[in-house]
């Protein structure tokens, strides 16, 4: 065997899974991060040769210069990350150049544990008054390390407030939008929160330590720099205390600072969580929500605790009947669950998830498939069930579709897996923007 192939096959085993690696699943991580921490910046930077590097200055000048993306220009360059600064910045931009009718910047009212204000826009719309009217909402950056996601998230606004203005379609390689299709999509009212996790996302920047969590040091241990923070893609309300809702041995979460799955103190701990779940009572229309993440070219789709069913209705996540018996998947005798969801939802869910799934294969040839959440592993406290929890709950309130897209594929030559080379970069780039589309096309049809 060649030793790149060699390499190749050792690092498949290491990193199997959406998000995490197989190691993290099982409590450790891929890189040494107090060793990590002492190298310096130059050696730390010299460990991920070949990934693009985060951008230094603000190239949209506060707002001054509006993104321009991939689908409007086919000759657009990408060869730096975003900072956090010009990710702001872009976002100014956008609310100069559009105005309020096409793009209203907000900021929410939780600040994160380091005092950063989280931020959002509402884009389009049907011109009702207010926050009503609003359908779908995008968000990325819940998982710092993750690069490149709230780039993707910029620039494809940017590309569909451009199109829609100029009266243009848009190209992303294989995939083309129509005039008709771009009106249509923005018209339908899109909530976006670019960085759900801007603390761990200025970290992460700053030390390339392939930094997942948020950085609330409230449960940290001296001299255990991996124990900060809280995997806020653990924390939202849906079973989120696994340790009862779960079977013996499956480990959806973990209640172990140190572990890149720690859940929190408790559901919507995080003042990051508490904004999202604060946006969805401010736009008390949306029905569709896409969580961008990366690397593991899959389209996810919920319940993300355990199978679907629409057949009993008692086996659902607020039966404490069913506590120690979830997420076992596929059943074996003495853990027989599957969550109930009506027909009409499950459907609506995988429908929407396999059009992004095609969409995203199409546009690049790279090949990505849909699958329900839990079997590629069971999960709890996850951001793509929180809408459909809120409905239960409150039966006022909408229910809403969550899809978690994994752009991309493992960079395996740099230390941080999940930093992507220039080649894999732009196909994230076309391949996360056809994920958008397809996702607001199919709230279009589907309602």
């Amino acid at each position: 065997m060649k030793p790149s192939t060699l390499l190749t096959f050792l690092a498949h085993l290491v990193a199997t899974e959406a998000c995490l690696t197989e190691q993290e699943r099982h409590g450790g991580h891929i890189i040494d991060l107090k060793a990590h921490l002492a190298r310096g910046t130059i050696n730390r930077r010299q460990a991920n040769l070949g990934t693009v590097p985060v951008a230094v200055g603000d190239r949209f000048q506060n707002g001054t210069t509006v993104p321009i993306g991939i689908g409007y220009n086919a000759n657009a360059t990408f060869d730096t990350i975003l900072n956090c600064e010009e990710i702001k910045s872009a976002v100014f931009g956008l609310a100069k150049q559009y105005g309020k009718d096409k793009f209203q910047y907000f900021e929410m009212p939780y600040k994160t544990y380091e005092n950063r204000a989280m931020y959002g826009a509402r884009v389009g719309g049907s011109g009702k008054k207010g926050d009503k009217g609003y359908k779908v909402l995008l968000e990325s950056g819940i998982h710092s390390r993750e690069r490149g996601g709230p780039d993707h998230l910029i620039y494809f606004i940017s590309d569909l407030l451009r199109a829609a203005k100029d009266k243009k379609g848009l190209v992303y390689g294989g995939m083309s939008y129509s005039t008709a299709q771009v009106q249509s999509a923005l018209s339908l009212g899109i909530v976006i929160i670019p960085v759900v996790n801007p603390d761990g996302l200025a970290f992460d920047q700053a030390t390339d330590s392939c930094w997942r969590k948020n950085r609330n040091l409230d449960r940290a241990i001296d001299g255990e720099p991996v124990s900060v923070g809280v995997d806020l893609n653990r924390n939202f309300a849906p079973v989120w205390n696994f340790t009862k809702a779960f079977a013996p041995g499956v480990d959806p979460s973990s209640d172990d600072p140190n572990s890149e799955i720690y859940h929190g103190t408790g559901p919507l701990s995080e003042p990051e969580t508490k904004n999202v779940d604060w946006t969805l009572d401010q736009f008390p229309d949306l029905g569709w929500f896409l969580d961008l993440h990366s690397p593991a070219t899959l389209v996810l789709y919920g319940c993300c605790h355990d199978s679907n069913q629409a057949v009993d209705r008692a086996q659902n996540w607020q039966n404490k009947t069913f506590d120690g018996k979830r997420g076992v998947v596929p059943d074996r005798s003495g853990f027989e669950y599957k969550e109930f969801l009506e027909q009409k939802d499950w459907d609506a869910l995988t429908l929407a998830a396999a059009r992004v799934a095609g969409g995203m294969t199409d546009s690049t040839g790279r090949f990505y498939r849909s699958l329900q959440a839990p079997h590629l592993y069971p999960s709890s406290g996850c951001s793509a069930d929180q809408g459909l929890v809120r409905a239960a709950l409150d039966p006022k309130k909408k229910k809403m579709y969550g899809i978690g897209v994994e752009f991309g594929e493992w960079n395996y030559q740099a230390e941080c897996l999940f930093y992507p080379t220039q080649e894999q970069h732009r196909l994230n780039m076309i391949e996360s923007s056809v994920a958008f589309m397809e996702l607001l096309l199919a709230a279009v049809r589907l309602g």
